[in-house]
């Protein structure tokens, strides 16, 4: 069947149902593209975070390390 053969209205109402689908995918790529950089951001923060994790760590493990191996410290004058 060609487009000749199809009734104007039928015509006019696939044509308005692509353009709803056009506008509908249009929106869609948009809110990928968006989402895309949010997890984008967040995995870039993530891996900062377990940087600083790991830091934290290591800093912790001197300093248990460090008192470990200081004798006892007095007492400060006030007591």
């Amino acid at each position: 069947m060609s487009q000749s053969e199809l009734p104007e209205a039928l015509i006019e109402k696939l044509n308005e149902r692509i353009s709803e689908l056009e506008v509908k995918l249009s929106f869609q790529d948009d809110l990928l593209n968006t989402l895309n950089d949010v997890i984008t951001k967040q995995d870039r923060e993530i891996q900062d975070l377990w940087v600083a994790n790991r830091l934290l760590k290591e800093g912790l493990g001197e300093l248990k390390s460090g008192s470990a191996s200081t004798e006892q410290e007095p007492p400060p004058p006030h007591y």
